[in-house]
């Protein structure tokens, strides 16, 4: 074959990669050719759920085939995450990943069915979601001071309820059990749609649990939010203070998603997934659907999702040690 003959074969290849819109060639096989699954360690219902079907829904559009949700709740969202760990890396299995408890669970379980940074590889930072400290409307305190209080006059009354032991909101608990010196009784359950009724009825006194869930709740006067664990005020909350306005300087607890896929995918399909990930995560309306709900969207490389990661292991690690966190 002459240069001429064999330039025109290349440029139609690169055409013909073009009208299948970008998909990446691996093997025989353009990628996708088939539906690709997206896990959730999580029930239905909560925040992440709510954040994955948003942006999933936009990137079957651009990646030209189904995405369907898998919830796998349980373990601290540690069974999802070892299920993807463990999968075939061709890219069709994807991990919605709570960077929270997959960080803080290398220092909270004893063994783990999974390496995180060995098992998982990222593929882009997808959204945070704020965390609040959350009564019933019918708790006496009108502030968190007053909560404080309330706890320290009645030692070992109080309970928190998390969506799962092990995660990121029952180690959020934890953590401002130790920063209040508080005597608060952990009360896990299978999800957030099961903690929010016995919020509401007082059955549980409080929970530092994700916003969304419990934004219209807020809103109706059905419960209380009375600070948020970020480092800056919620948009959705403007006059609920910060914890570290409250009294506890540098608390800081967001609930950080990202998109995995298990080490050893081949790195032409992480490129791609990134890329359409990136570009799903500008959409306006989606943007702006989101903060409506209380998540904000953010794309990223996988190096920062890595860098931001040994940040957390690194923090929940104190945090378990200096509060003496046992598995539960």
């Amino acid at each position: 074959m002459n240069f001429a003959a064999k330039r025109i074969e290349t440029l139609l290849f690169i055409g013909l990669l073009t009208l299948l819109g970008g998909s990446v060639a691996y093997g025989e096989e353009i990628y996708p050719s088939k539906p690709i699954k997206v896990v959730v360690p999580f029930p239905p219902g909560g925040a992440t759920d709510i954040l994955t079907r948003a942006v999933t829904e936009k990137l079957a559009v651009r990646l030209g085939q189904p995405v369907v949700i898998e919830n796998k709740p349980g373990g601290g969202a540690n069974i999802g995450a070892s299920a993807v760990a463990h999968a075939t890396p061709d890219g069709y299995t994807i991990l919605m990943g709570s960077m929270g408890s997959h960080s803080a669970a290398i220092s909270y379980y004893k063994t783990l069915t999974y390496n995180l940074r060995a098992d998982l590889t990222p593929i882009s930072r997808v959204g945070t979601i704020g965390i609040t400290v959350l009564v019933s409307a019918d708790n006496p305190a009108k502030n968190l001071a007053e909560l404080i209080s309330n706890v320290r006059a009645h030692p070992g009354d109080f309970t928190c309820g998390s969506s799962g032991t092990g995660g990121q909101i029952h180690l959020t608990c934890e953590m401002f059990k130790t920063a209040a010196n508080l005597n608060i009784l952990h009360i896990p359950y299978k999800g957030t749609a099961m903690l929010i009724p016995d919020l509401i009825t007082g059955r549980v006194s409080m929970t530092l649990d994700n916003i969304p869930p419990y934004l219209q709740l807020i809103q109706t006067g059905k419960v209380k939010a009375l600070a948020v664990t970020m480092l800056e005020r919620s948009p959705l909350l403007p006059d609920v203070p910060t914890l570290a306005e409250s009294g506890f300087p540098g608390f800081d607890s967001v609930a950080a998603y990202s998109f995995f896929v298990p080490t050893g995918t081949p790195k032409p399909i992480i490129d791609r997934l990134n890329k359409e990930v990136n570009a799903v995560l500008l959409d306006p309306e989606l943007k702006l659907k989101m903060r409506e709900q209380g998540i904000e969207i953010q794309g990223s490389t996988p190096e920062a999702v890595s860098a931001y990661l040994d940040n957390e292991i690194t923090k929940w690690a104190k945090v378990i040690k200096e509060g003496k966190i046992a598995q539960e």
